[in-house]
């Protein structure tokens, strides 16, 4: 434990970075066994958050929430979601003897890993957002995810909770399979039905016997209101009535975020005064619609780092009169390397509307070749500027944006760590 303390404080004394990941790597190498052995120590069980999207906005809510009753609460806040980060995030809250003073971890965990570590943190809680193709080069398609995760979950104490997403048919069906207690959340308002279903959808066939499904509607990608006209398979019912609950941050996609979070809450026990008021008064996390105020400009940071998430960002910004947005594309290791996926996206919504697109990042030729093949005429309004350097992108960005409206940046993930090097002067990892 003190290794891991002492690298902690070399490599933040040294202003190296965030060190969510190194601790526990070293750490690790000397004690194995290390995750069963802290997360043994959490007073009253570890929440564990697994999905595509969703888990960092998730995560922090719910933490905000325990603590505002008064709860210690562990988080791996900076999003290191691998093992090594889920070490690091628990020993950051161990004193020199090892010991785990905590009441609670909340440990947002990357999908891929879920199998490899629900045996040693035996989770008191399994938060399961959405399965969409993500890093399609690291993880496969989402049958395969949803098969390990069923096979591993399955094998967990009876008193484990799962609460999965009821409007996902592939995470719906995992629910209605598991022996442990489930409690599903998911929307109920038609009115934010989709006008069709986009090109980025994965599951809109049946789990149980691969028949196409019925849908009475989607609220994006293949989450909706589902059945089955083979097999009676059909979308499991929320705990929760959606209608009823508010939402703080942009985005319909926030709004699953939020129901998971006050599902899992309230069977942890906490009064609903409580949550809606934390719903209420919520700050996004880092690069999560986060609002920054750059030379007296507005500036919203949107993560877009999959065809589904980003075609949602991509709705937040065209429901906006901002003319302005800068999308930036990389293709390093916490991106997924293959960047296929953005001809799955609908940029055409972007470029219909016009205004100036600046592109960067390590691919920004194939983000600016996806927009160039958006435009239906060569005469349209819009304006896209190609910057390779980030920087310089952003200042350009940020000259194109008028006092009064805001800039949109869509970032990759590690694109997203960079933008706010920049904008802010420090780092997140």
């Amino acid at each position: 434990m003190s290794v891991a303390k002492s690298v902690t404080f070399i490599v933040r004394s040294l202003r190296l970075g965030a060190a969510s990941v190194l601790p526990g790597s070293i750490a690790r190498r000397i004690e194995p066994r290390l995750l069963q052995l802290l997360s043994q120590q959490v007073k009253n069980g570890v929440i564990l958050i697994a999905g595509t999207n969703g888990k960092t906005t998730t995560a922090l809510l719910l933490c905000t929430i325990l603590e505002r009753k008064g709860f210690r609460v562990t988080h791996n806040s900076t999003g290191a979601n691998l093992e090594n980060g889920l070490m690091t995030a628990l020993l950051e809250s161990t004193n020199l003897l090892g010991t785990l003073n905590t009441d609670y971890a909340i440990l947002e965990v990357d999908e891929n890993i879920v199998p490899r570590v629900l045996a040693p943190l035996q989770p008191r809680i399994i938060l399961c957002l959405n399965l969409f193709r993500d890093q399609l080069d690291r993880y496969g398609e989402v049958d395969t995810i949803s098969k390990r995760w069923t096979k591993v979950i399955s094998t967990l104490p009876p008193e484990t909770v799962v609460i999965p997403n009821a409007d996902d048919p592939t995470l719906s069906n995992l629910g209605q399979q598991l022996p442990q207690r489930v409690l599903f959340f998911g929307l109920n308002e038609p009115e934010h039905y989709l006008e069709a279903i986009p090109h980025a959808v994965d599951s809109i066939y049946c789990p149980k016997c691969g028949h196409s499904l019925d849908y009475k509607g989607v609220y994006l990608s293949h989450l909706g209101d589902f059945t089955c006209p083979q097999c009676g398979f059909s979308k499991s019912k929320p705990t929760l009535e959606s209608s009823e609950w508010s939402q703080i941050l942009v985005g319909l996609y926030n709004k699953y975020n939020t129901l998971a979070a006050a599902t899992a809450a309230i069977e942890l026990g906490v009064d609903e005064v409580t949550i809606r008021y934390t719903i209420n008064t919520f700050q996004a996390a880092f690069g999560r619609a986060e609002d920054l105020v750059i030379n007296g400009k507005r500036v919203r940071i949107l993560l877009s780092k999959n065809p589904v998430g980003t075609n949602e960002t991509i709705r937040v910004v065209t429901q906006s009169t901002d003319k302005t947005t800068l999308l930036v594309l990389n293709d390093r290791t916490p991106d997924g390397t293959d960047v296929s996926w953005i001809w799955d996206v609908d940029t055409e919504k972007l470029v219909e509307r016009g205004g100036t697109l600046v592109v960067s990042g390590d691919r920004v030729y194939d983000m600016a070749l996806r927009l160039r093949y958006s435009q239906k005429s060569p005469e349209s309004n819009l304006n896209l500027i190609v910057e390779e350097d980030l920087r310089q992108a952003i200042a350009t960005a940020l000259e194109h944006t008028p006092d009064n409206e805001t800039l949109h940046i869509l970032p990759t993930y590690s694109a997203m760590l960079e933008v706010r090097e920049v904008l802010t002067g420090r780092k997140i990892l």
